[in-house]
């Protein structure tokens, strides 16, 4: 047991005491303002701008390059983007002070049927190839998204005045875009930008699809095709969305020769004209009689064959289903396994075409199909039921129903599957050697977390098609290829032009021994371009100069980061990969972080099509960016995060730890300061367990564990700031010798800096502000703290916690006694561990007791406090 006396003579009164703070400390540090000060400083000074010499220098193995989204130019940013993006920046921030070069770019993915309608809808106007280049044309309408939905609203152009309108507007929506990300505080080099319809992009892709096709990976083929009605074109099977759709099943009777009608049940009577074949489950007793059978259709009196099949659904309507071609992928999969005949009769505008299949033959019957032609399909439907319920082959009421349908992601109309020729490249899906290598490819890639890479697994495992990349509109990089024509018109083979002719557009540049007037004649360009993943999946071939440095692209590829959402692993991730292989035979980055959804307080996933989503622009005016970027550090990569715009306390939980930052900085510095080394133990633990926080930070950042980086480190920075500061402030203003006050100012100044630099990725204005007071660089360009940068080597030993929890008793105890914290007191019994009694002076000091009484104890514990006497003022003559 010991007592101490508490020296109050020595401890100088705060109000008394003033200290003139640096001319750089402003005298009321805020938040607001700060983007607009560093931001234009950043760019200035080159703080983030990649040193390619000094990269060249020391080699791949110092850089870190990171394959940037490029968002889609085509409306507004919304909050999930400012999620995923800041996952990636935080990373970024935190490699370039480890000391790594950063090739760091950004992309606008700039083509693409979304570029298309919004140009339409702003400027009312609408593409026709047909029509001559109008060099003097103005649009009918200069903006207002969605002023002009209707196309028959809608002005026709010609394709080149309607690319024009197109680079217009999505160069206003880059330039809002760039905006907005050097606002939240993306340490993007902005020197390296690339649009995926520039220059680059389009030598980039058009080089590797010459490749892929000399290699005879690209191909050409009449095939199924999954078809948006709306849009005209044809989409990729990564490109689906399912939605539930209303629909009913109508009962239809196929007649047998001499014996009972078969009954199937489908939603598509509009289709009984297309139908093959019917097919039930091999293991279906029902029909097993019927297999190897015909039957012949109601309406259109056509034999068609009864076969097996294990995709038939013995639980699905009457378990036996009619094949049309094509009312569903399930079709296309039995039209090819089962090697059916193909009688398309939906065409690209949607309609029922004109012209009844060969295998409907009698009069009576082209009489029914001739009042279906021109229909649309919802038309066609109404007229086939009518006519089946007056031949008496439809059995009852329709049975309503609801189903999943196929759907364009960006579509608003179900897809129809139409027979076209289009241009595909091999990806695996009929290629078992290719399927393998991208498997492993994917194993090779550090996927964090690490079952997204399950995803990519189950992808490539359940592909059923090549990739379709041939599209049929007008704003994207031209396929590069003409054709011969015969004598007769008709295409024949396709002509490749050589790669230092790219990039070309085969609708009006000629091909190598040709000249204009041989066009329409003795060749014919190709007018579709390709889908925008096929220029986006070589996004680290653009932004690395495949094509025009290849200097710089065997420096950067592969990259160390791909950084995107789950919903398109399918998609952007896997098909960069498989560029990669087919053209490297290496993976394009050594990672691929992959963050989760936002979702709305409903936990429903935010997206456009849902109309819950939250632009970002407001959140950032409202909050500052700090506070928005500390949500979104708030949550792992893989992990979806709640967001509500009416109260989001994440977002003022990170604006709080901002402005601390400011004041508890300005606090700091406001000590007088001394020359000494750290040699109070309480000083000496407290960077102790720092240390072990950089290390644990460090850890986790490099395992791309954003969140729990910032987890350890917020901790500690409350700990510092609620306790420990208010522990050692007494000493800080000089109190004690003046060995314990240059102790505690070194040890309060050396924290400062370090907690500034872990938490920089985090809340890059509010750090750099501070920074900017006592420092002359970026802390953005500082190194990453380590353990040496404390100057103590010590383990912690539990004091500074030990310490903590005796300032919590002490504080409780005069909340206790209704006793302002500020009370003194007069004596005081501490119990707890032998070390406690090493910062006793602090603890006498910030619990303003005059005597305290210390006993070693396991537990720690504050009791026997008693309150000194408040004099009364006297009030005589007041």
């Amino acid at each position: 047991m010991s007592c101490r006396d508490r020296d109050t003579d020595s401890v100088p009164h705060i109000s008394n005491w003033s200290t003139a703070l640096s001319p750089a400390i402003p005298e009321k540090p805020a938040l607001e303002g700060l983007e607009d000060k560093w931001a234009p400083q950043w760019e200035a000074r080159g703080v983030y701008q990649f040193d390619r010499d000094a990269a060249l220098a020391a080699g791949s193995a110092e850089l870190f390059s990171v394959d940037t989204p490029p968002p889609t130019a085509s409306g507004s940013l919304h909050i999930g983007h400012v999620f995923s993006y800041t996952h990636m920046d935080l990373v970024t921030r935190f490699q370039r002070m480890r000391g790594k070069h950063i090739f760091y770019p950004m992309g606008w993915d700039d083509n693409g049927l979304p570029t298309e309608r919004r140009v339409q809808n702003y400027y009312g106007v609408r593409c026709d190839p047909t029509l001559a280049y109008d060099p003097a044309f103005t649009p009918p309408l200069q903006g207002g998204d969605n002023a002009s939905s209707k196309a028959a609203d809608q002005l026709p152009i010609s394709r080149r005045n309607f690319i024009e309108l197109c680079e217009t507007l999505t160069a206003e929506d880059e330039k809002q875009f760039e905006d907005l990300w050097r606002q939240l505080g993306l340490s993007v080099d902005w020197k390296l930008t690339y649009r995926t319809i520039g220059h680059e992009a389009q030598l980039a892709a058009q080089r590797a699809f010459v490749r892929n096709l000399g290699r005879g990976e690209a191909y050409q083929a009449e095939a199924p095709t999954l078809w948006d009605i709306t849009f005209r074109t044809a989409v990729a099977q990564a490109e689906l969305e399912d939605k539930e759709q209303p629909a009913a099943y109508h009962r239809l009777a196929f007649h047998r020769p001499g014996g009972d009608d078969v009954h199937i049940e489908t939603t598509r009577p509009e289709l009984l004209a297309a139908c093959v074949a019917l097919v039930a489950h091999p293991d279906d007793e029902r029909y097993q009689a019927l297999f190897g059978t015909t039957v012949t259709t109601p309406i259109f009196g056509v034999e068609v064959p009864v076969v097996a099949h294990h995709l038939a659904q013995k639980d699905k309507g009457s378990g036996i289903a009619m094949i049309c071609t094509f009312g569903d992928v399930t079709d296309v999969v039995w039209w090819r396994e089962l090697d059916l005949p193909n009688r398309t009769i939906i065409g690209a505008d949607g309609r029922i075409v004109a012209d009844a299949p060969e295998a409907i033959e009698t009069d009576a019957a082209r009489a029914a199909y001739a009042e279906l032609a021109g229909k649309t399909v919802f038309s066609a439907k109404a007229a086939m039921v009518e006519l089946l319920k007056a031949s008496g082959e439809m059995i009852g009421d329709a049975r309503p129903i609801t189903h999943s349908v196929k759907f364009f992601e960006k579509g608003d109309k179900p897809l129809e599957i139409i027979s076209t020729r289009q241009w595909y490249i091999k990806n695996g899906a009929r290629d078992a050697d290719l399927r393998a290598r991208l498997v492993e490819a994917g194993k090779q890639i550090g996927f964090t977390p690490d079952h997204m890479r399950v995803r990519y697994e189950n992808w490539v495992g359940g592909l059923t098609g090549d990739w379709l990349i041939s599209r049929q509109r007008f704003f994207g990089v031209p396929i590069p290829v003409w054709y011969h024509l015969d004598a007769d018109g008709a295409k024949g083979e396709p002509i490749v032009p050589p790669e230092d002719r790219l990039p070309i557009d085969p609708s009006s540049d000629v091909p190598d021994g040709f000249i204009e007037a041989d066009r329409g004649v003795t060749f014919v360009g190709e007018l579709d371009i390709m889908d925008t993943w096929a220029t986006s999946s070589l996004t680290p071939q653009i932004a690395g100069g495949w094509v025009t440095d290849p200097e710089l692209f065997d420096l950067v590829f592969p990259y160390s980061l791909r950084s995107q959402g789950q919903d398109i692993i399918r998609t952007w991730l896997f098909s960069t990969v498989l560029r990669a292989e087919l053209e490297e035979g290496r993976i394009p980055w050594k990672n691929a972080g992959i963050s989760g959804f936002i979702v709305d307080p409903d936990r429903k996933k935010m997206s456009k099509s849902k109309g819950n989503v939250v632009t970002p622009k407001g959140m950032l005016d409202d909050h500052g960016s700090d506070a928005v970027r500390y949500w979104a550090a708030s949550s792992r990569l893989g992990t979806d995060a709640a967001f509500d715009p009416q109260n989001p306390k994440q977002i003022k939980i990170g604006r709080r730890l901002a402005i601390k930052v400011l004041n508890a900085a300005k606090f700091v510095y406001s000590f007088p300061e001394a020359d000494g080394a750290v040699t109070v133990p309480l000083d000496i633990d407290m960077l102790g367990e720092l240390n072990s926080v950089i290390e644990a930070a460090t850890k986790a950042l490099d395992e791309f564990d954003h969140a729990k980086a910032l987890e350890v480190t917020e901790k500690f920075f409350w700990t510092f700031c609620d306790d420990y500061l208010e522990l050692v402030k007494e000493r800080a203003y000089g109190a004690g010798t003046p060995e314990a006050h240059a102790s505690a100012t070194t040890a309060l100044r050396t924290a400062i800096d370090v907690l500034l630099r872990l938490l920089a990725p985090y809340l890059p204005f509010a750090t750099e502000e501070v920074w900017s007071w006592t420092h002359d660089d970026s802390v953005h360009t500082s190194a990453w703290p380590t353990a040496a940068d404390t100057g103590v080597v010590a383990a912690p030993t539990g004091l500074l916690g030990a310490v903590s929890a005796a300032l919590i008793g002490i504080r409780r105890a005069k909340t206790d006694a209704k006793a302002s914290q500020k009370s003194d007191v007069t004596s005081a019994t501490i119990a707890g561990p032998a070390m406690l009694e090493l910062a006793l002076d602090d603890l006498s000091a910030v619990g303003r007791i005059a005597s305290v009484e210390f006993v070693e104890s396991e537990s720690i514990e504050v009791r026997d406090i008693v309150l000194a006497e408040v004099a009364e003022l006297p009030t005589e003559g007041v």
